[in-house]
């Protein structure tokens, strides 16, 4: 509580932070599990031994970086240099992820080099790659309006495919119209 959701957490408080992050986390988690891939999450201060990340279909890592950027070339890295060929790295805070969302993301790698999912708020909540692009993870201005198009500016030489544009979660805005996240809305009216 109090590190997690902090943009949302301005707009509902840090304990319904916490409940839409939790929300979220399982939502990714019931999405991942079932898609054509070995999954991994990268945490971000410490490994979780027992958690809803069963080490029989998730693989364990500890992220390490700077900032966000170095933190997915490292996972990046890492995938590539233990043989992977198409890696796809997605956020924890996106409701709209379906499981079909990454087998097609998976799908168009096979033709394109790049894959990127284009989130509402101009970011993205998905990337896929075949190969190593060292330019995505540097001198982005990471959470803010102009990651997208900064990273396609990277790849304008480069063939990729974009995806869907989805709406991931930062703000009370981005949630309050999902129905499962009434309840919560109403605890947040409750306090208002």
């Amino acid at each position: 509580m109090g590190k997690v959701k902090t943009r949302l957490a301005k707009d509902v408080g840090d304990q319904n932070a916490l409940t839409i992050y939790e929300m979220l986390l399982n939502h990714t988690h019931q999405i991942s599990e079932p898609a054509n891939a070995t999954k991994q999450v990268w945490y971000s201060e410490n490994i979780q031994e027992e958690d809803i990340w069963s080490e029989g279909n998730f693989q364990k890592h500890l992220q390490v970086g700077k900032d966000l950027g170095a933190r997915m070339q490292l996972a990046f890295q890492k995938g590539f240099q233990s043989g992977y060929q198409n890696i796809i790295i997605i956020g924890s805070d996106l409701y709209d992820i379906e499981t079909r969302d990454i087998d097609l993301a998976f799908q168009k790698l096979e033709d394109h080099g790049t894959v990127v999912g284009p989130a509402e708020d101009g970011g993205y909540y998905l990337l896929g790659l075949t190969e190593m692009i060292p330019a995505l993870f540097e001198d982005k201005p990471w959470g803010t309006d102009t990651v997208l198009q900064k990273t396609l500016q990277d790849l304008k030489n480069i063939q990729y495919e974009l995806l869907e544009e989805k709406n991931d979660v930062d703000y009370w805005s981005d949630v309050e119209d999902i129905p499962i996240f009434q309840e919560v809305l109403k605890q947040v009216k409750t306090h208002d």
